[in-house]
């Protein structure tokens, strides 16, 4: 199968940076993607002119799932400062709260990995899976005795929270405050949570400070309380002497609502979402759900590609697959096309829970910057999903869902569901 025929099948007509575009029908943007990825170079794009931040001068957009690699496993070259996560550079007010390891080059990002790896890291793999039974058992508990609604709400957004929260002694009572601003994050130019598109810088730095403040109060409890929770590991967490400052921390916490949470709820909305478009696949799932339920976790995150793109910065002149860059270039690189690149997938816009091989890039590509969390995210989906079809085996998607607003992560914010 190929991307439909669509206007967006010509360059020309092609702006990443207008947020219209990815509100579109996906077949437009696959459509849009397959036609740079023939071009033989990076298309250069305009930076968006957003209120209280400086105007730079464009950013390349590398759409190859080879580009992407090549770029990734040289961070000597492409730098994650001064942000990975946004177009236009950050102002300066924003470091202490989005100044995470994401936004890191070595050897400061390779320290603070270091730091969170002992409380955060694969060592934890039998108690983040326990975390995740716990939650999904009441969740799935909840959403029958409450009834058909909301998915994202009722259970994508929940899971993950429910998860990490249980796990840093957050208690449940708060989910509600994480939930919404997170949303306020990642949604700044929705209009559902920031109502006016002059009013998203400021609502992003006082969203900001709450979680900051939040994430500070808790730590300074568990100094003096230690109680053996997540929270109490990333305080007593050292290398050599050195531990998280607040602003670390602070900072960490902030990635984990965006990139431990946000990304695995919406992982499961479009998971749901796809198995009822799929009937076919869907079956097929449920016929032996341990021999098919790796496979689908890794097609759904293919498909989902819950972040779109991440930032790199040239950090000298440079050449990567023939194509010559300058130092202080930007360059995004696109995962969701990286996701479909036809040079890497065999019919790529076919949802195939057999899919083998699947090199998707969802968490990333190789490299130092690859998601510490993504054996945490694949558990999640996948302890959810053999939950809610233990139980609940005809629960599927009804109407159309509605998406975020949004270029960096790929959502749903709401969609109901039927059982």
């Amino acid at each position: 199968m190929y991307p439909p025929e669509s206007r967006f099948a010509r360059v020309e007509n092609i702006d990443l940076t207008d947020l219209s575009f990815w509100a579109r029908p996906y077949g437009d943007r696959d459509a849009a993607f397959a036609a740079l990825r023939r071009r033989p170079e990076p298309v250069r794009f305009h930076e968006p002119a957003l209120p209280g931040f400086a105007h730079g001068s464009g950013y390349y957009a590398m759409v190859r799932h080879a580009d992407i690699a090549e770029v990734s496993r040289r961070p000597q070259d492409f730098g994650s400062l001064p942000t990975a996560i946004s177009i236009v550079d950050l102002p300066e007010e924003f470091n202490s709260f989005f100044g995470s390891m994401i936004n890191m080059d070595n050897p400061q990002h390779a320290r603070l990995r270091r730091l969170v790896s002992r409380a955060f890291g694969r060592g934890m793999a039998a108690e983040f899976e326990a975390a995740s039974h716990t939650a999904a058992r009441q969740i799935v508990d909840d959403l029958m005795a409450d009834g058909p609604g909301d998915f994202v709400r009722q259970v994508a957004a929940i899971m993950p929270i429910a998860v990490l929260s249980g796990m840093m002694g957050i208690p449940r009572d708060d989910y509600e405050f994480i939930y919404d601003r997170s949303n306020v994050i990642v949604g700044t130019f929705d209009p559902e949570y920031v109502p006016r598109p002059d009013q998203a810088t400021a609502a992003l730095l006082k969203t900001s400070h709450e979680l900051a403040d939040y994430i500070s109060r808790l730590a300074a409890d568990r100094t003096r309380n230690p109680t053996g929770d997540l929270i109490t590991r990333l305080v007593q967490a050292q290398i050599d002497g050195e531990r998280l400052s607040s602003e670390e921390l602070s900072s960490f916490f902030i990635l984990l609502v965006v990139a431990g949470m946000e990304t695995t709820r919406n992982a499961i909305s479009r998971g749901l979402l796809l198995l009822t478009e799929h009937p076919e696949q869907r079956e097929l799932l449920l016929s032996d759900f341990d021999k098919y339920a790796p496979g689908a976790v890794e097609e759904i995150l293919r498909v989902a590609t819950p972040i779109n793109w991440m930032r790199r910065t040239v950090t000298r002149d440079c050449e990567v697959n023939g194509n010559r860059f300058r130092e202080g270039d930007k360059l995004l690189l696109f995962y969701w096309s990286a996701n479909r690149d036809e040079e890497v997938f065999s019919d790529p816009y076919r949802f195939d829970i057999t899919r083998d091989p699947n090199p998707h890039m969802s968490f990333g590509s190789v490299g130092p910057h690859f998601c510490l969390g993504a054996h945490l995210a694949r558990m999640e989906v996948t302890v959810l999903f053999r939950e809610l079809f233990a139980r609940l085996p005809e629960i599927r998607t009804v109407g159309a869902p509605r998406r975020l607003t949004a270029s960096f992560v790929e959502a749903i914010k709401h969609v109901d569901c039927a059982f």
